[in-house]
């Protein structure tokens, strides 16, 4: 008999969006994103972070201050890195994982690039502006989305 206790790919999926979300090095929110074709396969990931070339050593991290003291001017989404991280062509029909409700610049990139499902883990922002808009944005475009459903597993990485 096979075993029975394997992660389902919402779980599997998830998780790697969880993993990449490590590798982020923003102190206060660290946030990932998978996305995965129709057929189960992982096109792209990406993680909240500075872009490329521009150091993490040099850019503001802070939440308050001036615009250009804020982390907010620079940083770049997981759901845009993952996005402009894939070479494959099209990511057209493709379903986005996310551990953060995409913000209203990501869910525009998330349409233009022709990916029709988000499955998130955290919806903090569901009363902000941004968020309103990346939802009537979504139903506008016919973008499904939905929260991830938590199930029973646990996965620990031990280093």
């Amino acid at each position: 008999m096979k075993r029975e206790e394997y992660l389902s790919w919402d779980e599997y999926f998830m998780g790697i969006a969880l993993l990449s979300s490590q590798r982020s090095k923003d102190p206060s929110t660290q946030v990932g994103a998978c996305i995965v074709s129709d057929e189960n396969k992982i096109l792209s990931v990406g993680y909240n972070g500075m872009p490329r070339y521009c150091s993490d050593d040099e850019f503001p991290w802070a939440r308050d201050g001036a615009a250009l003291d804020t982390k907010y001017m620079f940083v770049c989404h997981a759901e845009l890195n993952a996005i402009l991280n894939y070479s494959g062509g099209s990511l057209a029909g493709a379903r986005i994982y996310t551990t953060l409700f995409p913000c209203n610049e990501c869910a525009k990139a998330i349409i233009q690039a022709g990916i029709r499902s988000v499955i998130f883990l955290s919806d903090k922002y569901a009363d902000s502006e941004s968020g309103r808009a990346s939802k009537r944005m979504f139903e506008a475009a016919g973008v499904a989305y939905h929260p991830y459903e938590q199930t029973r597993h646990t996965v620990e990485l031990k280093l």
